[in-house]
């Protein structure tokens, strides 16, 4: 049970230390919707506004938020700062986008995207005197604000008073009911409506005044500090709750809650309005209600460029007159553009994107770009189009196989012009260059896959380029190794390295069109096999085939391993064995100087590296034969020099 408590806390404690740095403003405001069923409260319907940056994200930052949570939480109090309810959760009732886009043709283009969540929950409370105060705290402002000092750290609290039983406990309270997102741009006046909305008809006033801290050094999601709420933010100088932003005229608010200004520096900043409610009738001070919002400045100023390129080839495969333009200017979000084509035609497009304009026929064509024609924001730009389509880069090859040489022809075409020049290069030979011939021969050093490019260019200077992968094959083949066998026993030839045999002569053979034929022979003979593959390619390999009766062991009597290529090495000449148990060689002494079982390499006339004395040597040996005969030999050699 223990393990379960802990459990719960600890997601309970995740859940409040996550920082929402994308929340950048709200407020709290509530509706009486009438009594209680035994007509001794007033219900009331609370609503949290909180405002968030849609385009925030967290990326890989820990405990961080970049939706809105849902519940959040409010708390109760009466005039003296006791809490009269436990934590009352509001719940999402909807979220709503706020979108607005710079749309002007000399300004650069910005866009301001903002969402705004509907909170609600329904309290009741009995009527005491001095009201109540309904808050709703929370850490963490939007990132790197101008006028608060380290915001992200920041709390904020938002909160609304219920008038007492000696005012008027069945109030609604004023709301700022306008939500909009505004795109602002530095050092050009703006206006934006902040008029407050009260059902009762109230009086209202407004002022700009201070964004309210949560009283708090933590960084909890929600907390619970006691009214009175005069905490406010650290405000950056020369920023303040009533100058927030600066500006030449600085900002400000007029009696019908409309706020103006001309901003001096981009950045984004915290604004909080309040509205002070007076009973229209008895002209009684009923609260103050506040909204902080993140106004922020955006640097709209760019310079208007028109930029097309300076010279566009149309050099595509098909052969057709319509060039597609790139418009590549510096602009605003609805400037225009007007295209003269100098070919007696123009059109005006609304945005960037590229179109094909059809051109009567090839040659080269001054085109002229103008944005903004007829503002004072315009620029201009001319360029050359030079339309002569129709080039078709391509090649064959002819040949496939390693050693011979592969000739790849020139397919390329051009419909209104003429190929002046080519440039053939293989990705391990750097040494090939351009060249007007239509064919290339090249002889591949290895089995393997190549890229072949081929560049053409054009008398109009088009110039187009294709590469292919060349696959090259080679065949390795291989005879077997020169054999000793006994007369009359048959023996399997061993081919392999391709996919087409044939061997000559074809004495003896069984099949001499196979890889593995059997031989049957007793005249020593030289085998030459040819190896195909399906691919075309070929290769050759000999095997020299002796005979001899047998089995035996056929062991000479002297060497002289004095380096003249003839009979330089001590070996025995096996016929008809199949294994070698030893081959080992003494001096007189009895001392072993050699010992080895491989018959084609034998001793070569030393001892540790240094020759040998001319002398008489005593080797053994020990075999079996192909019919399971253990065969033993003894003897002597002289070597001599």
């Amino acid at each position: 049970m223990k393990r379960v408590i802990y459990m719960v806390l600890g997601c309970c404690l995740l859940f409040l230390d996550a920082a929402g740095y994308h929340i950048i403003g709200g407020e709290i405001y509530y509706r009486t919707i009438g009594m209680s069923a035994d007509n001794l409260r007033y219900r009331y319907l609370i609503t949290l506004k909180l405002y968030r940056d849609a385009d925030f994200t967290c990326g890989d930052r820990q405990g961080c938020i970049d939706r809105f949570e849902n519940p959040s939480v409010a708390n109760v109090y009466n005039a003296s700062g006791t809490r009269v309810l436990s934590s009352v959760y509001l719940y999402i009732k909807t979220v709503k986008p706020l979108i607005d886009t710079l749309k002007n043709p000399c300004l650069a283009p910005q866009a301001q995207h903002l969402e705004v969540a509907f909170y609600e929950a329904t309290i009741e409370l009995p009527p005491i005197t001095g009201g109540y105060y309904v808050s709703s705290q929370r850490c963490c402002r939007g990132e790197k604000l101008t006028n608060i000092y380290d915001s992200e750290h920041e709390g904020s609290t938002y909160y609304t008073v219920i008038p007492g039983l000696e005012v008027k406990p069945g109030n609604n309270s004023a709301y700022f009911n306008k939500d909009t997102a505004i795109v602002i741009c530095n050092a050009m006046p703006f206006k934006i409506d902040y008029a407050a909305y009260d059902e009762d008809g109230d009086s209202l006033s407004y002022s700009l005044c201070s964004a309210l801290t949560d009283g708090t050094a933590s960084v909890d999601r929600s907390s619970n500090t006691p009214p009175p709420y005069n905490n406010i933010v650290r405000y950056i100088a020369p920023y303040s709750g009533s100058n927030p932003m600066g500006g030449n005229p600085a900002i400000a608010i007029d009696s019908k809650g409309m706020i103006s200004c001309t901003p001096d520096r981009p950045g984004k900043y915290v604004v909080t309005v309040c509205v002070n409610e007076y009973d229209r009738t008895t002209k009684v001070f009923l609260g103050t209600h506040s909204k902080d919002i993140l106004l922020t400045i955006f640097d709209c100023t760019t310079k208007i460029t028109a930029s097309i390129p300076s010279i566009l080839r149309n050099c595509t495969d098909e052969p057709s007159l319509s060039v597609p333009m790139a418009n590549y200017s510096n602009a605003g979000f609805t400037s225009t553009y007007y295209w003269a084509f100098g070919d007696g035609t123009d059109t005006t497009t609304t945005d960037r994107t590229v179109f094909n304009h059809n051109f009567p026929d090839t040659g080269v064509y001054k085109v002229k770009l103008i944005v903004n024609p007829g503002l004072a924001c315009t620029d201009s730009m001319t360029g050359l189009v030079a339309n002569y389509p129709g080039l078709k880069a391509d090649f064959n090859s002819v040949g496939l196989c390693k050693g011979t040489p592969i000739q790849f022809d020139d397919l390329s075409t051009y419909q209104y012009g003429r190929i002046t020049s080519r440039k053939w290069i293989i990705n391990i030979d750097s040494t090939l260059g351009s060249t007007t011939s239509t064919i290339l021969k090249y002889t591949f050093p290895a089995a393997a896959t190549y890229a072949v490019t081929l560049t053409v260019s054009t008398n109009t200077q088009c110039e187009k380029t294709v590469t292919k992968n060349i696959q090259v094959y080679a065949v390795k083949p291989f005879a077997g190794n020169d054999t000793i066998l006994v007369k009359g026993l048959p023996f399997t030839m061993q081919g392999s390295g391709g996919d087409i045999y044939s061997w000559s002569p074809s004495y003896g053979l069984n099949n001499p069109n196979i890889a593995h034929p059997v031989l049957l022979s007793d005249r020593d003979t030289t085998y030459i096999l040819k190896v195909s593959n399906i691919q075309g390619c070929s290769g050759y390999d000999t095997m020299h085939v002796k005979f001899y009766a047998g089995p035996e062991m056929y062991i000479p009597s002297a060497f002289s391993p004095n380096g003249d290529g003839v009979n330089d090495r001590f070996r025995f000449i096996p016929v008809g064995m199949i294994s070698y148990k030893y081959f080992r060689i003494y001096n007189r002494w009895g001392q072993e100087l050699y010992a080895s079982t491989d018959f084609h390499t034998g001793w070569d006339g030393t001892i540790q590296g240094k020759p040998a004395p001319v002398d008489t040597y005593i080797w053994i040996l020990d075999a079996t034969d192909l019919n399971g005969n253990q065969i033993q030999r003894k003897g002597t050699v002289t070597l001599v020099r």
